[in-house]
């Protein structure tokens, strides 16, 4: 693409040349005086130069305009970028600090549950240390009751047998002595 101002010049060294041509052939034709064959051949050029440049001009300007849009668009882009960039900055930062927020909730809720279940472990233990207490102590009675029973049991059986075994002496005796007391008689 030809850059305008280019443009502009080759326009108006064509006007010129159609410029000078004029007054070329007019003075060949000799017709009129020189002053005003160049007033005559100065205000087309005149025209020619304003014609061109107004569209030169208006393409200029248009492109001017173009790129300082092109310059904001790229400013704007790069404000956006940057803005994005903050924003995503902030989102990290943000769920960073969620998820610590839930790592010290899971850490505290952790040890609640194992100071919980520590609790529970030491009164199941109690529990079952007042338990084994008291299964020691019953069977204790028990065992204590069963030996006293079994000391009766014996005592009775000792008194009932020497009871017995007294009576037998005594029979014995009685017996002996019917029979001592038949014979000495």
């Amino acid at each position: 693409m030809m850059d305008p101002r280019e443009q502009a010049k080759k326009a108006g060294k064509k006007a010129e040349e159609q410029a000078v041509g004029t007054v070329t052939e007019v003075r060949e034709q000799g017709a009129e005086p020189v002053a005003e064959v160049q007033e005559q051949v100065i205000e087309p050029l005149a025209e020619v130069r304003e014609r061109a440049a107004k569209p030169l001009d208006e393409f200029l300007g248009r492109a001017e305009r173009a790129y300082t849009a092109y310059v904001e668009a790229e400013k704007e882009v790069a404000r956006a970028y940057k803005e994005n960039e903050q924003r995503v900055e902030m989102d990290y930062e943000e769920v960073a600090r969620q998820a610590n927020n839930v790592y010290e909730e899971a850490i505290e809720q952790t040890l609640k549950v194992r100071e919980e279940a520590e609790q529970q472990a030491l009164k199941v233990r109690e529990e079952a240390q007042q338990q084994a207490e008291k299964a020691y102590k019953k069977a204790r009675e028990h065992t204590k009751e069963a030996y006293e029973e079994s000391v009766r049991q014996a005592l009775r059986a000792r008194s009932e047998t020497v009871e017995q075994a007294w009576q037998v002496r005594k029979e014995t005796i009685g017996e002996a002595w019917k029979i001592f007391s038949k014979e000495t008689r």
